[in-house]
């Protein structure tokens, strides 16, 4: 058993006993952990209401090999993300990056997830509209989506392999994980060149000033989570985020 320290982004809670709490943190240095805070629900806590979903801070914890269940001995707050709580929109997106970092990562350090997940959250919280918001989700999810492996092939037809062109009309194919031509793929709806090229720059981290199509958008990365990551388990964040989405 080894006490270490390190950054952490609390994705998840739920009650463990009528006194403490379970934690689901997103790790700098030891990816995706989980970790009891024994006695976090008490009116006294050393805890406070710190450990909340959202909030970033250092923890340290007693890490066993071979247990999936670690003690948390403390935390030191670097940010709260208040912000994300008071927008039902805002907390819906921020919820569905972190159960999309949930569902796909392990436990290898991977420090670039860590700093777009963070990234991503402080964008929102930000963002002074719920377009601007919606967009920094966006961009977040199509990030986190291909630092996780499985960033979805833009740039050539997933089916026959073939370089198309920027302007070449071309169908999304979820399933297969990105862009067909129109030869192997001749039924289903055209995905528009401005589309493509901006799901392509979102993937590596770009935040658009505007969107033509937010509502194709919304499809695409949902059928795309759907379709790669969701194995028979809804996002249950998904729904939330497009029930909430602000008006075309």
């Amino acid at each position: 058993m080894a006490l270490v320290s390190t950054g952490a982004l609390v994705l998840q809670t739920f009650p463990y006993s009528e006194t403490s709490k379970v934690l689901r943190l997103y790790t700098r240095e030891y990816g995706l952990r989980s970790v009891i805070a024994k006695g976090a629900l008490r009116p006294k806590s050393r805890f406070g209401g710190l450990l909340e979903p959202f909030t970033e801070g250092t923890a340290t914890f007693y890490m066993r090999e071979g247990r999936d269940l670690h003690t948390l001995s403390g935390w030191d707050l670097v940010r709260a993300r208040q912000a994300l709580g008071r927008s039902l929109s805002a907390f819906a997106g921020a919820s569905l990056l972190g159960e999309v970092v949930l569902r796909a990562a392990t436990e290898e350090a991977h420090p670039d997830i860590y700093a777009a997940l963070a990234h991503a959250w402080d964008g929102i919280a930000a963002a002074p509209t719920a377009t601007q918001a919606e967009r920094a989700v966006l961009s977040g999810a199509w990030k986190l989506v291909s630092l996780l492996g499985f960033e979805p092939q833009t740039d050539a037809c997933v089916v026959c392999g073939r370089p198309v062109a920027p302007d070449e009309p071309v169908r999304f194919d979820s399933m297969a994980g990105g862009v067909a031509c129109t030869r192997c793929r001749p039924v289903g709806r055209v995905l528009d060149p401005a589309t493509r090229a901006d799901v392509a720059r979102m993937s590596r981290g770009y935040v658009p000033p505007s969107l033509a199509r937010p509502g194709a958008h919304r499809a695409l990365l949902r059928a795309f989570l759907e379709a790669q990551l969701a194995h028979d388990r809804p996002f249950r964040s998904l729904e939330l985020f497009l029930e909430h989405a602000p008006e075309d």
